[in-house]
């Protein structure tokens, strides 16, 4: 089996249990291969926890959960130096927090305050925790996905869109269909019958060399003029969208910064490849336009007095801007 084979069963295992959520389970596939991560939304009760467990126990690798709250001090993310041995003849020593995982789960991520979302951030954009001046490096493979709830507000720290754009992609979580949710109590009941913890099976993990592998072949897939043009005019669209439309104009305040034009051409590619392609073409990059960029996009007042989602614009942009 190779690398592109044994990412796809990956996901097909990880769509085997985490039902109804398809558009979860290829954004965390993508996530992992464009080396990126991810902020979810959605609803409680919606398999985002599940999905990265899940996945913990398919993949070689580590896995940690935070549980954000109001009272979390940064050092309980990142950890910290603490005192071993008797008085007087001890030291002290660094002891890792939940950070140091391969898979880390940030579950309600706008619960902290912003001293512990910025010790997060800084180590998803560094990959390495800073204490006392000594720097320690973060595992090579390092996932994080963050969840926050869209409906509750109360309690909550909203993160700057200057964090956001940290994140490689933004993805939605809605409610499954009926046949998903009809098949999710039959799988959990098969679960608690067979004795299992659900979303647990008895096979082989993959290895964290065949991710690595697969990252080198992405980093190798070709990406044309044209398509690179194509990208650059996309975000740029953001930023002069007056050269398109006018109405778009008044409702885009701030458009996507270079980090999005990255992260749009690494998850094309990414994509590109999952497909089997040896190319990325145009409708790789339209597939991964609305994850990529729907967070890092700052609507104006008038878009948002009139309801207007960051998608809305972003569709209309793929409608009026053509491949150079």
């Amino acid at each position: 089996m190779d690398n592109r084979q044994a990412l796809l069963r990956l996901g097909e295992r990880l769509g085997g249990a985490v039902l109804g959520q398809a558009g979860l389970v290829e954004g965390i596939l993508l996530g992992l291969l464009a080396d990126g991560h991810l902020l979810v939304e959605g609803l409680p009760g919606l398999a985002k926890t599940r999905a990265i467990k899940c996945l913990a126990g398919f993949v070689e690798a580590s896995f940690s959960r935070i549980q954000f709250t109001p009272d979390l001090l940064p050092s309980d993310v990142t950890g910290a130096e603490q005192y071993f041995g008797e008085l007087g003849e001890g030291g002290l020593e660094f002891r890792q927090g939940p950070l140091f995982a391969n898979l880390v789960l940030a579950d309600e991520i706008n619960r902290a305050p912003a001293k512990v979302q910025s010790a997060l951030l800084e180590a998803m954009e560094e990959r390495q925790v800073t204490v006392a001046g000594v720097r320690h490096p973060l595992p090579q493979l390092f996932l994080v996905m963050a969840t926050q709830n869209p409906i509750e507000h109360e309690g909550t720290y909203a993160l700057p869109e200057a964090q956001l754009d940290r994140f490689l992609l933004h993805l939605k979580v809605d409610y499954p269909d009926e046949g998903a949710e009809l098949a999710m109590m039959r799988l959990l009941r098969e679960e608690l019958a067979a004795g299992r913890s659900p979303g647990r099976e008895e096979a082989e993990l993959l290895p964290q060399a065949v991710l690595l592998a697969a990252r080198r072949e992405i980093a190798q897939l070709h990406v044309s003029p044209s398509i690179e043009r194509y990208i650059l005019d996309l975000v740029r669209a953001t930023r002069e969208p007056g050269r398109y439309d006018a109405e778009l104009a008044r409702q885009i305040e701030v458009g996507v910064s270079p980090r999005g034009t990255l992260a749009l051409e690494r998850v094309a590619r990414s994509q590109a490849w999952l497909r089997g392609g040896d190319f990325v073409s145009p409708d790789d990059v339209r597939a991964v336009v609305l994850p990529v960029l729907r967070h890092r996009l700052l609507l104006g007042y008038e878009a948002q007095a009139a309801g207007i989602r960051a998608d809305d614009i972003l569709l209309r942009l793929l409608q009026l801007v053509a491949v150079a």
